[in-house]
């Protein structure tokens, strides 16, 4: 069987900023639910109320993003760490979904063109940057690790890299390798193109219940999909193609649909609250587990057939019950341990830089013939660069993508 890709931290997750609109939720705090009117609500009356920061959800990218960098530096030490990658997709879907459900509710439509132009403006930039620091690696060094750069940067700026990469059936070739991490970005990009204006589509032509209902039976036509194609030859295939992996997505946007459509006195939010909250700890320890045992890109016949089959939906759905946990209960010892400053503000600021810039590093270390201290030397210089990369980059694009979504004064005034 071909060797399944060597998985890296998705980006993450939904970056509108350092906030979501504008708010920035205090662990332990409960939100204030913003007033809504039943008829104004449209079917979601906790989705206006549903859009602060959770700050679980940034440490849980930091846990992730770290869980990635270990397993590419010390691949016998967390041989399961690929499903970090998993995490940040379910984590992902989550916060798309609720923030598009909120601007439904709010406006009564979703403004596709502001959505990609946000997109853009968040993830493409940086992206762009480590695509020509690569290239330049390669026209002005001899470093192997950056052979082949031109190509791989262009496959990565169109975030087509899960696509090439999905054709090969046999060993990966060097066409992808120096960005190969990209393929992720590709998996999230081409979901946050379709989503949006399929989730649209169902808001306009049914009613909230049934958005619900279709949300939860896309979850399963992936896992169906995987059972139809499986074949130890297509595990490239089905490990970086969108449609094999947007179950993990989905099942994100299908807690966020679910929470939005739960009134804050409805019994079964507080039922989804406090088994959310039991399960929370068990379900980190079974993705621990993985990442510390399970080595789930290689051969191991039966249970290889089984990850890349239903695997991926019962990670997706442990992902689920932690997203919800963190969402639901922020006074929870986990969601206190997950929110603690220094992580919180890693994940929501840094993780995407981490992301793009851990493999490079990896990368050049091992061209360098770096061994003693990779991991700490790693950790460092991918730190330096995520910084540089978010206060040079990111962040004067994230204000031009916030002034974009702020009202203009009149119509602000007038409201």
């Amino acid at each position: 069987m071909a060797k399944a890709p060597d998985s890296t931290a998705v980006a993450e997750a939904e970056r509108e900023g350092s906030t979501q609109d504008g708010v920035d939720t205090a662990v332990g705090t409960a939100r204030p639910p913003a007033p809504v009117a039943p008829r104004a609500s449209r079917g979601f009356p906790s989705a206006v109320s549903r859009t602060g920061r959770v700050s679980g959800l940034d440490g849980l990218r930091t846990l992730a993003v770290a869980l990635v960098i270990v397993h590419h530096v010390e691949p016998d030490a967390l041989p399961g760490g690929a499903v970090a990658v998993d995490v940040f997709f379910t984590i992902s879907g989550f916060v798309i979904t609720r923030l598009l459900l909120a601007e439904y509710v709010r406006r009564g439509g979703i403004s596709l063109m502001s959505f990609y132009r946000r997109r853009w403006l968040r993830l493409v930039p940086a992206l762009l940057a480590l695509c020509a620091f690569c290239a330049l690696l390669a026209s002005t060094t001899d470093l192997w690790g950056f052979d082949g750069s031109l190509q791989a940067a262009g496959l990565s700026a169109a975030f087509l890299t899960n696509v090439v990469r999905a054709t090969e059936s046999g060993p990966y070739s060097d066409l992808t390798s120096p960005l190969a991490h990209t393929w992720s970005l590709g998996v999230e990009e081409q979901f946050y193109f379709l989503w949006p204006l399929l989730l649209l589509l169902l808001l306009r032509r049914v009613r909230a219940r049934t958005v619900l209902l279709c949300t939860a039976a896309l979850c399963v036509l992936p896992l169906l999909w995987r059972c139809v194609l499986w074949n130890p030859d297509a595990a490239h295939r089905i490990y970086n193609g969108t449609d094999t992996r947007a179950d993990q997505l989905l099942a994100g946007a299908l807690v966020a649909v679910a929470l939005a459509r739960l009134r804050s006195d409805d019994p079964r939010l507080a039922l989804l609250r406090t088994w959310s909250g039991r399960l929370a700890w068990p379900a980190l320890a079974l993705l621990g587990l993985v990442a510390w045992q399970v080595p789930v890109t290689e051969d191991l016949g039966v249970w290889t057939a089984a990850w890349y089959t239903v695997g991926f939906l019962a990670v997706a759905a442990l992902s689920a019950v932690l997203v919800a946990a963190l969402e639901l209960r922020p006074e929870t010892r986990l969601s206190r341990l997950l929110a603690l400053t220094p992580l919180a503000w890693v994940g929501r600021n840094l993780s995407y830089g981490i992301y793009l810039w851990h493999y490079p590093v990896v990368r050049l270390l091992a061209s360098l013939g770096v061994t003693e201290g990779r991991l700490a030397a790693t950790v460092v210089l991918t730190l330096l660069m995520a910084l540089l990369s978010y206060y040079a980059i990111e962040k004067p694009f994230l204000r031009r993508a916030h002034r974009a979504r702020a009202p203009r004064p009149a119509l602000a005034a007038a409201t």
